[in-house]
């Protein structure tokens, strides 16, 4: 596995450590609250958009207030469905953020017998809840800085004909610096040492998170990528980063 190219295997092998007795239920229990949180946010959505529809258009049988519920109805679930297609991955990243350290711990301590010695365990989740999502926010920002910049590209022209190239190249990048990072904070490494040591295997990485990046675009598949990804990083930072 220590190839440039093997990324995709460590993907591949993530979903079957996710599927090991023991591990399963903390690959099971985000993606659960991140399903609650959104069932939660739709139903609010639909009770403050009928509001909103009852409050515009008149009462009764009215044939073009009937044609343009018809209209705007179904444009409502469309954009729910595209909303939940293109954002679920990053609130449930967000939501997932302390339930994921453990579940990288967990599957630590699977591989190599033995727990992070900083990792605090399922007592101290509820403790960092709050500072795991504050690191979250934090990489959220570090993707914008670099981002927006590579966004005004697409809008150059000849240059933006190499844009998707790059944009590709830095999704890439981001997924394995957020998935390595889980293990990787486990044994206290910060975000600057993260980054670093990411580069000494700079194309192991970028093949991981390309084959992260495709996956996330399979539907149904793609609810599961997330600890899957965890699981595989922590593979990949046990047998390649570790030493």
């Amino acid at each position: 596995m220590a190839n440039p190219i093997s990324g995709p295997g460590y993907l591949i092998r993530g979903f079957k450590l996710i599927n090991q007795p023991g591990i399963r239920r903390f690959a099971i229990l985000p993606i659960l609250v991140a399903t609650i949180v959104f069932g939660l946010l739709i139903w609010m959505g639909y009770g403050y958009f009928g509001g909103l529809l009852e409050w515009m258009l008149p009462s009764g049988d009215s044939w073009w207030a009937t044609l343009i519920r018809g209209i705007l109805w179904p444009l409502f679930f469309i954009a729910v469905v595209l909303l939940l297609y293109f954002s679920f991955t990053v609130l449930a990243n967000l939501i997932a953020a302390p339930f994921n350290g453990l579940l990288a711990e967990k599957v630590e301590t699977l591989l190599t017998g033995q727990a992070p010695e900083d990792a605090g365990g399922v007592k101290d989740l509820v403790a960092d809840i709050l500072p795991a999502m504050v690191n979250e926010i934090r990489k959220l920002g570090y993707y914008l800085i670099w981002a927006l910049p590579l966004l005004i590209l697409f809008l150059i022209p000849m240059v933006n004909l190499i844009a998707p190239i790059l944009w590709a190249l830095f999704v890439a990048w981001m997924h394995v610096f957020e998935y390595v990072e889980y293990p990787m904070e486990n044994h206290r490494i910060r975000f600057k040492q993260v980054r670093h040591t990411i580069k000494t295997k700079r194309f192991l990485g970028l093949s991981f998170g390309a084959s992260v990046m495709m996956a996330l675009l399979i539907p149904v598949v793609n609810l599961l990528v997330m600890p899957a990804a965890v699981a595989g990083a922590t593979a990949m930072w046990v047998e390649q980063f570790k030493r």
